[in-house]
């Protein structure tokens, strides 16, 4: 199972308003694992960084001002998340915004189904808790103390270790798939690609380990103790 933890940054609030994406950061996840492939773009959003913006994520107008624009790297990230989830901290505000930038250069949306809000799953989890990235990072013990300010690929990596200790810790099934435990596939070993063995009934018993003097010696022994032994009783 393929999954995208992924993060944007933003000039703002609304793709409405004139507000555009500035970064895009992701990590990829495979059975609840990390896998160590990343995407990481800033993006020139073609307009002035409010100063609100600015002292969030720290991108300003002169570091942004040779960056490629969207449409020239829109490609290249669909590539990288090709049909995995989504997983993304406060989903609608990402997906508006991923949306926005893709119709508006000609590729299609990603439809809302594809997105995991771990914002959604973090107050179902935890109701009545604070559910922001910092404060579930403070929950699992997560060390975010880089995170001076906010950046796409930084949080997108702090995000995929918060979203496994949500669905229950680095390896919430030991990375024993059940889709893929029946898939059959081999490397050029032979053996089962990780993620895709699990235990299976023997299709021959395992021969005794007791040899034939042992048994006889514990039956003499039990034979002493009488009908009380509780080796004689039945369940």
């Amino acid at each position: 199972m393929r999954e995208i933890a992924l993060d944007t940054e933003t000039t703002g609030f609304e793709p409405s308003e004139g507000h555009r994406i500035v970064e895009i950061g992701a990590v990829e996840l495979f059975n609840h694992l990390p896998t160590g492939r990343t995407y990481h773009q800033y993006i020139n959003p073609q307009r002035l960084m409010p100063k609100e913006a600015f002292e969030v994520h720290g991108l300003g107008d002169d570091f942004l001002r040779d960056k490629p624009l969207f449409r020239d790297v829109g490609q290249a990230f669909l590539d990288f998340i090709q049909d995995a989830k989504l997983v993304i901290h406060n989903a609608a505000f990402d997906m508006k915004f991923l949306n926005h930038e893709l119709k508006s250069a000609g590729f299609p949306g990603l439809p809302s189904d594809r997105a995991i809000d771990t914002l959604m799953i973090a107050r179902s989890r935890f109701p009545g808790s604070p559910a922001s990235l910092d404060a579930l990072c403070r929950r699992f013990g997560i060390d975010n103390s880089m995170r001076e300010k906010h950046g796409a690929l930084l949080d997108s990596e702090i995000l995929a270790e918060v979203y496994l200790e949500l669905v229950g810790g680095r390896q919430p099934d030991f990375a024993l798939s059940s889709a893929t435990a029946t898939s059959g596939r081999k490397d050029a070993a032979g053996l089962a690609s990780p993620g895709e063995w699990r235990p299976r009934p023997r299709t021959v018993a395992l021969p005794p380990r007791l040899t034939e003097d042992e048994a006889a010696a514990h039956n003499a022994f039990v034979a002493k103790l009488g009908e009380a032994a509780i080796w004689n009783k039945r369940t």
